[in-house]
């Protein structure tokens, strides 16, 4: 019922009319700014030189950084570096292990590689990790 009311009271003071003002305040006008002719030519002369333009680009080579191998695990026992080898060999590419003799010990070292270029590195290594076989580094020589 609360609702209803409150409803019914909106009802009612939306129909009264509010007084307005008779006094009408008189719109002002304002001029308006012409703007200037445009002028029969750009005095500017850009877009021709622009054109014309020759460019002159200077290319540095960048150094290649040399083969690059794969580096896929590194082991203290050498089974475990030809069971590496072996999933790598599965997964379609030749790898070789590499004993390595460093300060706290034998390792034996899993690589692919050289390859010339870091992309064709790269290609590999994704695939490796897509087909879940090892995550590899790729480093230079």
């Amino acid at each position: 019922t609360v609702l209803i009311v409150g409803f019914i009271w909106f009802l009612y003071h939306l129909s009264q009319k509010t007084p307005v003002d008779d006094a009408v305040t008189p719109a002002i006008t304002a001029k308006k700014d012409e703007l200037p002719p445009k002028p029969a030519k750009e005095p500017y002369q850009y877009i021709e030189e622009l054109e014309n333009k020759e460019i002159q680009v200077t290319v540095e080579e960048l150094a290649v950084k040399g083969p690059f191998l794969m580096f896929c695990g590194t082991y203290r026992a050498i089974e475990t570096a030809q069971q590496m080898k072996a999933k790598v060999a599965f997964a379609g590419y030749p790898s070789e292990v590499r004993r390595i003799e460093g300060k706290n010990g034998v390792f034996f070292r899993v690589t692919l590689g050289p390859y010339s270029s870091k992309r064709q590195a790269e290609s590999d290594k994704s695939r490796l990790l897509r087909q879940r076989v090892a995550d590899c580094r790729i480093a230079t020589l």
